[in-house]
């Protein structure tokens, strides 16, 4: 018995090809799956948002897997950093839309499956329209708005959401089905405040990683489909890479949860944005910046200020700008004696978050004249010396 009411319906064998019976012929031969499972598996419909390292396994294996119709969420273009994780992409596809580049991979793999792309970022605004045509939605995002956006949507759409998240050498994974189980909001009702947690860009991630979570994903998603298994609703499964281990915890629905609870008080998506902080004018305010092209100025000039790079020594070994001190965020708050809080100093670090944190670290001291370097080394490199190597 299917998990999903939709695709329990079960169609006569000539509705395979020779190719395709041949092509699923290690499924067929599966008493818990056989014709009748991949008939299932053709008639599903399944909505990947985000086509990166998590989005790329995962819509492979369902590909592979015979997955009727795949949708496919993504705004973004292929860059050079992505090839060390996300391997739906190709040397070839960089500066391609990875809608584009996701749909050549998986017509060669698999010219069985139906691939419908949505070429654009997920809001409030599309997300019920998109997402109602779907019976599995898997979350493969790297932002907080969205996680919580899609969470949302699904709740209020009935739907599953098959969740994963990875970050240096952990990741987890769970399925969020609030007619069964909890949502996102009950495990995390608070989005942390902005830049608190660094992105993969920031932090990090190995590049295998992505690889297993979101294959975890495409195994609970097939799951769901064929009605196999026990699945991660209300349940979190951990894995930390380092120490090769698996761990798992029980989740809770939560009573007085806003959107899944017993007096839910969201009834309909909202600014997600907003929700977690980003864009508001606190959050823009909070840090005086300067742009690359002032620091540029300044550096050719003869004004006097003190250039602080807090990246760590590591990242410093990749990339620099000239004349910049380095005092890595991790060590701040045991040196910010090293500084003079008469003179203007400038941070940076590789996108902007750690030397904003920086920046609060030294106004909180006692410092007036500081200034964040706006979108840090990558700016640098791109806006005024693209000599210096991006990472």
């Amino acid at each position: 018995m299917s998990y999903l009411p939709r695709v329990n319906k079960v169609f006569p064998a000539a509705g395979f090809t020779h190719e395709e019976i041949r092509r699923y012929g290690r499924h067929l031969i599966m008493p818990e799956v056989t014709l009748e499972g991949q008939q299932k598996l053709k008639a599903a419909r399944v909505l990947a948002v985000g086509t990166g390292g998590l989005g790329s396994p995962l819509l492979l294996y369902l590909a592979a897997a015979g997955v009727g119709r795949l949708g496919i969420v993504d705004f973004d273009t292929v860059d050079d950093s992505n090839l060390q994780r996300q391997v739906l992409h190709k040397t070839r596809n960089i500066g391609k839309p990875k809608i584009e580049s996701a749909i050549e991979a998986i017509q060669e793999l698999n010219p069985n499956v139906e691939v419908v792309p949505y070429q654009t970022a997920l809001r409030s605004e599309n997300a019920l329209e998109i997402l109602q045509d779907y019976d599995v939605v898997v979350d493969g995002t790297d932002n907080f708005p969205t996680r919580y956006l899609v969470n949302d949507a699904c709740v209020l759409l009935g739907k599953p959401n098959v969740y994963g998240s990875i970050f240096r050498f952990e990741g987890q994974a769970t399925v969020f089905w609030a007619e069964r189980g909890p949502c996102y909001r009950c495990l995390y009702p608070e989005p942390p405040d902005p830049g608190m947690v660094p992105s993969c860009a920031e932090g990090g991630v190995l590049g295998v990683l992505p690889g297993l979570i979101g294959m975890v994903q495409a195994i609970e998603t097939v799951k769901l489909i064929l009605g196999l298994g026990d699945p991660l609703i209300g349940r979190l499964l951990l894995f930390d890479a380092l120490g090769m281990e698996f761990r798992e915890f029980r989740l809770r629905k939560d009573p007085g949860c806003p959107i899944c609870g017993s007096a839910p008080s969201i009834q309909s998506l909202v600014d997600y944005e907003a929700f977690c902080g980003i864009g508001t004018p606190a959050a823009a305010d909070d840090v005086p910046e300067i742009t690359v092209q002032e620091l540029k100025r300044r550096l050719d000039g003869a004004v006097e200020f003190d250039l602080i790079d807090v990246r760590e020594p590591h990242e410093v070994a990749i990339a620099q700008i000239p004349g910049a001190k380095v005092i890595p965020l991790s060590q701040f708050h045991q040196r910010i004696h090293e500084l003079d809080s008469a003179r203007e100093v400038v941070l940076f670090c590789k996108l902007g978050p750690r030397s904003a944190k920086a920046c609060r670290l030294l106004f909180d001291a006692g410092f007036r004249k500081v200034q964040n370097l706006a979108g840090g080394i990558e700016a640098w490199s791109l806006e005024i010396d693209p000599s210096v190597p991006r990472y």
